[in-house]
């Protein structure tokens, strides 16, 4: 797809106008040499975790000008209906490409509808979406978040056999794919388990703040657990704020299941602090540029492209596997 003389003088006036929240590519050459960047525009959830930071780094980094790229990047602060403005206002500059990292899954088939119209490609990254059409969007590039939950859950089961487990549930934003994935891997394995028990379910977020506040709510209730599930390794680093406040040892008095995966958590890990982290790769922009240039070349990309992704506890974590992490 090579629209760009028709549509760069324009993205080039509104590059700054977007919203409030955009921002563009740091460093990009003189006007003159900007005809045969490809625009990008780039609408991310927000800014709530180290994993979401790594993810927009990744994207920046891959999509430059040095590469050939104009990325217009736009923060939704968690707001599907940012979200869709932003989609609108890309549509109305006439970029290249769309990136779509959705709030949630469902309700968006009205703009990508619009997008179609207006013919520019929709690659969704991260989380997935939910459409009666799929040739809304190009294609998707994420992970497997049911996958996720049920490796949580098999370590739970390989390493608590025969216990009464008592858990506490610190859930992701409610209705993105994340969430979604690792509660229902959470809840397939209480319906296997008679002797698995959920005593408390709430939102955190994905947010450190909220993830310290529900466990701290938790405690003020006072139901006996023995396990925290935490949809997200921010959400952990605030819940382990509360318990070792409440003089409760996290990985010791309460096993600790946690996704992401980031060089934090995993030094966490081996603390002590953490008993199994899943990985959730963020560094999705070298994946999309390879999309990106297929589109260019006319070839057809895959629909759908999982990440591969490992697991660690403290049997496999090397120090090298967190000095060469890069998030």
């Amino acid at each position: 797809m090579k629209k760009r003389g028709k549509n760069t003088l324009l993205s080039l006036l509104l590059a700054g106008l977007l919203l409030g929240g955009c921002s563009s590519q740091p460093g990009l050459p003189a006007e003159e040499d900007n005809a045969d960047l490809v625009v990008v525009g780039f609408s991310q959830v927000g800014a709530e975790s180290d994993w979401r930071n790594a993810n927009t780094q990744s994207m920046l980094d891959a999509l430059s000008a040095e590469n050939g790229y104009r990325l217009i990047l736009d923060d939704a602060q968690q707001k599907q209906e940012k979200q869709i403005t932003a989609i609108r206002n890309f549509i109305n500059q006439g970029v290249d490409y769309i990136v779509l990292a959705p709030t949630r899954e469902t309700g968006w088939d009205t703009v990508l509808t619009e997008a179609r119209k207006a013919g520019i490609p929709v690659i969704i990254v991260d989380r997935m979406i939910e459409t009666g059409d799929p040739d809304l969007f190009t294609c998707w590039v994420g992970s497997d978040f049911r996958s996720e939950g049920d490796k949580a859950v098999q370590w739970l089961e390989d390493h608590q056999e025969g216990k009464e487990l008592r858990i506490a549930h610190l859930q992701g934003s409610i209705g993105s794919s994340a969430q979604i994935g690792r509660t229902s891997g959470l809840d397939a394995g209480i319906g296997a388990h008679d002797n698995w028990k959920l005593v408390f379910r709430e939102s955190g977020d994905f947010t450190q703040a909220k993830g310290q506040e529900m466990t701290e709510k938790l405690l003020s209730q006072e139901p006996s657990f023995n396990v925290l599930y935490s949809e997200n390794d921010n959400m952990t680093y605030g819940a382990i704020e509360a318990l070792e406040s409440a003089g409760i040892e996290p990985g010791k008095d309460v096993t600790i299941l946690s996704f992401d995966a980031s060089s934090k958590a995993l030094r966490l890990i081996l603390d002590g602090k953490i008993n199994y982290d899943v990985e959730c790769n963020p560094l999705h922009g070298p994946r999309v540029r390879k999309i990106i240039e297929q589109l260019e070349k006319g070839e057809t990309p895959l629909k759908y492209t999982y990440v591969e992704e490992v697991s660690f506890d403290s049997s496999n974590l090397l120090e090298s596997v967190i000095e060469g992490r890069g998030y």
